[in-house]
């Protein structure tokens, strides 16, 4: 045997190598894709990872006759080769319920992906499915409200909902910045919003732009009958800040409020989420930091790891990409994480890289937000891609409309509201895009404006985390 990785290595083998054992229903099962140093066998290396995210160590111990380690250990129970990759193998592992506090994906984020990590004997590791058990999930209160409860709040049905997200993102006054989300909302969105990076900093104090915020939604609704809303970004640098921010949110009667759950973390995430049910406040979440922790193909958790994880941890809408725009993500991929948000079972479909059955009971749906680079071309793929329940948010696709945010908004909510028309008629609006959009151009001089801005603009790169399916 190979002395060139950790000690305790291959004992690991004998107690958490368990070909043999049928997972129970109240599991929690994980897959992860390993890729062991050179010279390690594929059974070793994954009952070492079984046995760093549980209850192993590099030795034995005399404590272990302190309690029944075979009721509490981690079991790799099933290895895989991965399509197309000689160098890493899937190992799937199944973990008794017991060991996670209920209610916590603080807790179960630790314990999977806590360690292990940094363990010597792997050369790449990652995270690519969880199947939460159903006893897990009823410990969760997961989205603050959900789908069907948003639209009645919203007294929006029967198509997507359009949001834009505030440009320049940061160096505006709170008066300007208000300007602004009330030029979207008046030219037909549905919601505006704070992105990720603006919190409180010197040239707009949170306060002043909630308030100038608050008074742009209530014109806009006011001149349009429409209800209205700006997720107002409430992410601080402590807990009690945060809370402070939503409460004001709420004092000024605003419908929702904003918070970046991975660099806030899932703690605090967790805690707004039970604020916001208790408040009777929308919440929505931006995936900030996702990208270090997802996009490479070997190393990290896949984003629909992060996506459970939100729907357990609570939000009403989660960012998802948008497969057409400007970041990383193929439909498949997407599709599958975005089935995850909002269904009530997930069946195993390794074509959307679902790698087990999900029953997420009677838990609440999350709205799908595509953002990221669209614009008014999109809009018949954006439809098919992502159905009703999404929100399709437009950041420089409207605010970049010759004629201004609000010719923008309103060239939006046109190319929408034709797209949503002719699939209902059961038109195929994918293949029919440009027939649809520049037949309602016609009747609509900002959407013919926005056409001819946005025709030649495509963000056609190579798919860097593709599905491992040939």
């Amino acid at each position: 045997m190979s002395k060139k990785y950790d000690a305790g290595v291959k004992e690991y083998r004998d107690t958490y190598w368990t070909p043999d054992y049928v997972p129970l229903d109240t599991d929690l099962l994980a897959c992860f894709k390993v890729t062991g140093q050179e010279g390690v066998p594929k059974e070793e290396v994954a009952a070492a990872v079984a046995a760093e995210s549980s209850t192993g160590t590099w030795s034995t111990v005399w404590s272990e006759l302190l309690t029944d380690l075979d009721f509490y250990k981690g079991r790799c129970y099933r290895i895989e080769d991965v399509p197309g990759d000689k160098e890493s193998f899937y190992a799937f592992i199944a973990y008794p319920l017991d060991l996670f506090e209920e209610g916590s994906i603080t807790n179960v984020l630790t314990s999977l992906v806590g360690n292990v990590f940094g363990f010597k004997a792997l050369r790449h590791l990652r995270l690519e499915d969880i199947r939460f058990p159903l006893a897990f999930i009823k410990t969760c209160m997961g989205p603050p409200n959900g789908i069907a409860v948003e639209r009645d709040r919203m007294n929006k049905y029967g198509r997507p909902l359009l949001g834009c997200t505030i440009k320049p993102k940061l160096g505006l006054s709170g008066k300007n910045y208000g300007r602004v989300v009330y030029e979207c909302l008046r030219g037909g969105l549905d919601f505006t919003k704070d992105d990720e990076n603006i919190n409180s900093q010197p040239f707009q104090r949170w306060q002043n732009r909630f308030e100038f915020v608050a008074e742009a939604v209530k014109l806009a609704e006011q001149e349009t009958g429409e209800k209205k809303g700006h997720y107002l970004n409430c992410t601080a640098a402590t807990p009690e800040e945060m809370y402070e921010r939503a409460e004001f949110a709420k004092e000024l009667g605003q419908p929702i409020i904003m918070h970046d759950y991975i660099t806030g973390g899932f703690t605090a995430n967790t805690g707004l989420a039970k604020w916001c049910r208790r408040n009777g406040m929308l919440l929505h979440i931006h995936r900030a930091m996702h990208a270090v922790i997802d996009r490479h193909p070997k190393h990290g958790i896949h984003f629909r790891v992060l996506a459970k994880c939100l729907r357990l941890s609570g939000g009403d809408q989660l960012h998802t990409g948008t497969v057409v725009g400007k970041l990383e993500g193929d439909r498949q991929t997407t599709l599958g994480f975005i089935d995850q948000l909002r269904e009530s079972f997930v069946p195993e479909d390794r074509g959307r890289g679902n790698f087990f059955d999900q029953d997420w009971g009677s838990m609440p749906g999350v709205f799908a937000v595509a953002s990221g680079g669209i614009h008014v071309w999109h809009m018949p793929a954006l439809v098919a891609i992502f159905g009703d329940d999404s929100v399709l948010q437009f950041g420089g696709g409207t605010h970049g409309h010759p004629w201004g945010s609000a010719a923008g908004a309103a060239a939006n909510r046109v190319a929408l509201e034709a797209c949503v028309k002719a699939r209902n008629a059961g038109r195929e609006i994918e293949k029919e895009s440009r027939d649809i959009l520049m037949e309602a151009a016609k009747h609509s001089p900002e959407l013919a404006i926005a056409l001819e801005t946005w025709k030649e603009i495509k963000f056609e790169f190579d798919t860097v985390d593709k599905l491992d399916v040939q």
